[in-house]
């Protein structure tokens, strides 16, 4: 016994839980990446109009040659020049894109929960599915077993004269169909578990027993894909007010100093001042563009109500799967009572008309209906349990929590 053990503990620790591969897809998977990468984008794009609040500062130089010079003008004149503008007022237009940028970044922020939370559905979904799968190949393996053991009776038995080619035919026949079966289920697996690893991003062997924390109710929240709805109709309505800004005046002053050298001088063409500082305040207002900021701006507020209509939709559509997740779990657990009853009632049966069969009281027909229905009720209770799981993290789901929180493992 203590052997055994020994050799089970490698496939136990080599087993992977529900709630651990979810956590190592959160921190590997590229679409997550993806958005972790657009959202840091964001927030780059967000400090760069922070950074518009500051003086801008430029420097450069010019160097000017008059090939023939003009009086009052030297032939050469070498230059450079400092200039810091600072914007007194600009109509509200940095504070809007500001806003702007904020509901882009926290948006981009939600649409990285939503893909997990997307990714962590699909997960569990292919989880039990694989589980309930495996349940139905391990039926499938023991009706093998208990067809290989009766076809090799029946064939003794034919080969003393004591049975038909009929009798031999019809157990070798349910005999390969179990096997084309078995080969079936196995594909299935191997299918499922090659998307698992695809969303996981590493090679998924073996699946251990994980489950769902039954909560009851929990608190209704809306999904991330309607918060991310949500601030991006709040950066659409920002971005009209910095569009609108344009009709306010605008002022901005600028201190330009500069310094001057020259060549070819003379009389007629004397040097010009060395230094020079020049301050300019300017205010400028857009007075006519023949409504085409006006048209932006409602082309702009069309685009809001648009997302208004997408996130008041969502929101109907959230709170109606919402409500069939709930009977879905009731559904799953009537379900799982119903195939326990059919899976005691077919192995009660079985194990009665395996002894008949084999003392030759009831004909193979029978038997294989009975091991038929054995096999089953079997695969169907396993994945009645495994459906009730999925029930649960639907349901987690569309209660806009984050499932994994809920795994028991």
């Amino acid at each position: 016994m203590l052997k055994f053990l020994f050799l089970l503990i490698p496939v136990l620790i080599n087993a992977e839980g529900l709630k651990s591969l979810i956590e190592f897809a959160h921190q590997n998977n590229q679409l997550v990446d993806s958005k972790q990468l657009l959202k840091a984008s964001k927030q780059k794009e967000l400090d760069a109009k922070k950074s518009d609040y500051y003086p801008t500062v430029d420097v450069g130089a010019y160097y000017q040659n008059l090939n023939e010079r003009t009086t009052g003008l030297t032939g050469d004149i070498y230059s450079g020049y400092a200039k810091i503008g600072f914007d007194i007022y600009d109509g509200g237009k940095k504070s809007a894109l500001i806003q702007q940028k904020t509901a882009e970044h926290q948006a981009s922020s939600y649409d990285v929960d939503d893909t997990k939370s997307l990714l962590s559905l699909q997960i569990m979904q292919d989880f039990f599915n694989i589980r309930s799968l495996e349940g139905s190949l391990i039926s499938t393996e023991q009706a093998q077993k208990s067809l290989k053991t009766q076809l090799e009776r029946m064939n003794a038995f034919y080969n003393a004269d004591l049975a038909t080619k009929d009798d031999v035919d019809r157990l070798q026949a349910a005999y390969d169909t179990n096997a084309y079966e078995m080969e079936s289920v196995k594909l299935q697996i191997l299918t499922l578990k090659l998307k698992l690893s695809l969303r996981v991003t590493k090679e998924i062997a073996l699946l251990s027993a994980s489950e769902f924390k039954d909560n009851g109710e929990v608190e209704f929240e809306i999904t991330d894909s309607i918060k991310s709805l949500e601030y991006s109709k709040k950066s659409i309505e920002n971005l009209s007010e910095s569009v609108k800004s344009a009709y306010k005046p605008q002022f901005r002053i600028e201190d330009t100093y500069s310094l001057y050298d020259y060549g070819r001088t003379d009389m007629m063409h004397p040097e010009g001042v060395d230094t020079q500082n020049k301050i300019m305040l300017s205010v400028n207002m857009r007075l006519y563009d023949n409504d085409s900021l006006s048209n932006t701006q409602q082309a702009i507020h069309i685009q809001s109500k648009a997302i208004t209509k997408q996130v008041e939709y969502k929101t109907k559509e959230q709170e109606m799967l919402h409500k069939l997740s709930l009977q879905r779990i009731h559904s799953s657990k009537v379900k799982i009572q119903s195939a326990l009853s059919a899976l005691k009632a077919a192995k009660s049966a079985y194990e009665t008309i395996e002894k008949k069969y084999t003392a030759g009281i009831v004909d193979n027909v029978v038997y294989l209906d009975a091991l038929v229905a054995k096999t089953n009720a079997s695969s169907l209770y396993e994945t009645s349990l495994n459906d009730l799981q999925i029930a649960y993290g639907i349901y987690y789901h569309y209660a806009g929590q984050n499932i994994e929180e809920f795994i028991n493992e």
